[in-house]
């Protein structure tokens, strides 16, 4: 699938928005007064409560409020807490990016609008199979040309901003987590499987369009780093494509998030699976270099 992430999606494998007036006191004697009242009345106090103030003289002391504006009121302030909800959202929860390409596929398809968890890595750790989408701080895109400022960029940029429309800029890239810090990550076995220390992997989200043609390697992921691959294994520039920058491997700094749902389109809505029976032999890493 994409190597892109959609904020910065990947490219074909090179991956990579009462009237308040005065109070009436008509009425005032339907309503029963406490005793006390009722008491000073009795006594002969003259009843001060009276219709005086019915009539035009009250309905001219009341503001009348104009509905329209008060409908665009409350429709502003909805907008308003919306757009703060979202940005909060975007800024320390969620991200939206875009799926330019097809290094993902068939777990993540051309289009595709997805988002991520902002608290993985940090708080919560990376695991084994994790979807990630991180920056390209290692080169693996090439430069993309900047094009000249459109009259209504900042209308998608303002939306990309506050997190109401997903980021599709060209620095990200997204892969899934193969081997963590201290793993000992080859290939191929006899069957061409990839092995995580020792154990060969029967990679169940790997394209079934096609039989993954091998590739060997034979590598131990360093401290603060991973090792990543596509899904789409015949059409995925990954860690095995850029072995001679940072030996192929991403920082960890770099991941951005954990892909965690698509979005959109609504046909292609669901929960993104980290395959963690994939994974699940896999005995814990006893080396780092």
């Amino acid at each position: 699938m994409p190597d892109k992430a959609p904020e910065n999606p990947e490219r074909y494998d090179d991956d990579a928005r009462l009237s308040d007036g005065t109070a009436s006191t008509a009425g005032v004697a339907s309503s029963r007064p406490d005793d006390a009242e009722v008491s000073d009345e009795h006594n002969g106090a003259p009843d001060q409560t009276s219709n005086d103030t019915d009539g035009p003289a009250h309905s001219a002391g009341k503001t009348h409020r104009n509905p329209v504006l008060v409908w665009v009121k409350e429709i502003a302030t909805v907008v308003a807490i919306a757009l703060v909800l979202s940005f909060l959202l975007k800024t320390f929860l969620f991200r939206a990016f875009y799926i330019p390409s097809e290094s993902m596929e068939s777990t993540l398809d051309v289009n595709d609008r997805i988002f991520i968890n902002l608290l993985v890595p940090g708080p919560f750790d990376l695991s084994r199979g994790d979807v990630v989408v991180f920056k390209d701080t290692q080169a693996w895109l090439e430069p993309v040309p900047q094009k000249a400022a459109g009259p209504m960029d900042w209308f998608s940029d303002s939306l990309e901003f506050v997190g109401l429309m997903a980021d599709n800029t060209d620095q990200h890239l997204v892969k899934r987590v193969i081997g963590l810090p201290g793993d000992h990550v080859s290939c191929c076995d006899a069957q061409g499987r990839v092995s995580v220390n020792g154990v060969p992997l029967n990679e169940t989200y790997i394209n079934p369009a096609e039989i993954p043609q091998p590739s060997a390697f034979d590598i131990v992921v360093p401290e603060g780093k991973v090792w990543v691959m596509g899904d789409n294994r015949n059409h995925s520039a990954d860690s095995r494509a850029h072995q001679e920058v940072n030996g192929g491997f991403i920082n960890i700094d770099d991941i951005e998030g954990k892909a965690t749902v698509i979005a959109w389109p609504v046909s292609r809505w669901t929960i993104l699976d980290n395959h963690s029976d994939v994974f699940r032999d896999v005995p814990k890493a006893t080396a780092t270099k």
